[in-house]
């Protein structure tokens, strides 16, 4: 399975809710904290084009916010 890279910071709630989610999916994901990583937080900017979290990249596809049918779908492209 690809990668799965989730931006997000230790104080947001949805950031908790998208990791809680995967997880319940048995899904591995790299939990990037952008609140004490700069580089991380340009390359989030960079790839998105917004400072928003959580952002999580799944295949170079970034998703903003905890969109549940946008990751259903990236999801199930991944296990294809």
């Amino acid at each position: 399975m690809a990668k799965i890279k989730v931006y997000g910071t230790p104080t947001c709630p949805w950031c908790h809710r998208v990791k809680e989610y995967l997880e319940s999916k048995k899904i591995e994901f790299e939990d990037v904290d952008v609140s004490t990583n700069q580089e991380a937080t340009q390359e989030m900017v960079k790839k998105s084009g917004q400072m928003g979290v959580p952002q999580i990249e799944i295949n170079g596809k970034m998703i903003v916010g905890f969109d549940q049918e946008a990751l259903d779908k990236e999801i199930a492209e991944l296990k294809k």
